[in-house]
Parts: structure tokens; sequence; C-alpha cells
């Protein structure tokens, strides 16, 4: 991996275990991903982050899916679930293909170029 693109990625690892959507597992493996990066241990940190983000980066219907679900309203109440599934709708309206919390749509970009990482 460049020192861009480590730069790069680790913006993007910071920027994921910051947000208040990101899950404790994706958390843990990103701070050892920051731990490791540019050591001994980098590739397999690596491989973990990529493993995690393909399981936890949702796609925009799935996304709106949610949003649009009982648990959703049940979760943030009825009427955030609602306005949720509405910037849902245009995000994917203007193109997006991926959630747009900050956890997804920085885990997004890490994926976007995963053929770099190894």
């Amino acid at each position: 991996m460049t020192q861009e693109t480590r730069n790069f990625v680790t913006e993007k690892v910071k920027a994921v275990v910051a947000a208040p959507s990101c899950c404790p597992e994706l958390k843990e493996i990103g701070m050892e991903w920051l731990q490791e990066s540019g050591g001994d241990h980098e590739a397999a940190a690596t491989k973990a982050l990529i493993a995690e983000l393909e399981e936890d980066v949702q796609t925009i219907d799935n996304t709106l899916a949610f949003f649009e679900s009982p648990a959703a309203a049940s979760m943030f109440g009825a009427e955030q679930a609602k306005g949720m599934a509405a910037q849902a709708r245009e995000h994917k309206a203007a193109g997006g293909k991926f959630c747009f919390c900050p956890a997804c749509s920085n885990g997004a970009d890490i994926l976007a170029i995963k053929d770099q990482l190894l």
C-alpha cells in the first residue's frame, strides 16, 4: 500500500470509528487497523477491516427498507424514521448506492479501493 493510500484509508477509518452509527465490531477492527497501519501486522488488519466493512456497509436499498420498517419507527420514532426514509430516497435518486451515514459512506470509500490495499 502506498503512503498516499494509507493516509486516505487512515482518515476514512478515523471517520468510520468516530461515527455514532458504527457498530462495536467495526469500531474495534477499525481501531486495530489504526494501530497496525504501517506495521508488521498491517496486511492481516487490512484483511479484517475489509471483511468487516463488506459485512457492515449497507446498500441504499437495505437502508431504505430499514427506515420504512416498524423496527425503525420503534427505534427512532415514526416521524424521524419517515424523515430518514425520505432522505434515503433522495440519496438513491441522486445516484447513491450505499447508506449515507458516516460509517457506511466512509466505509464504502475504503471498499472502493480495496484492491489497492493488499
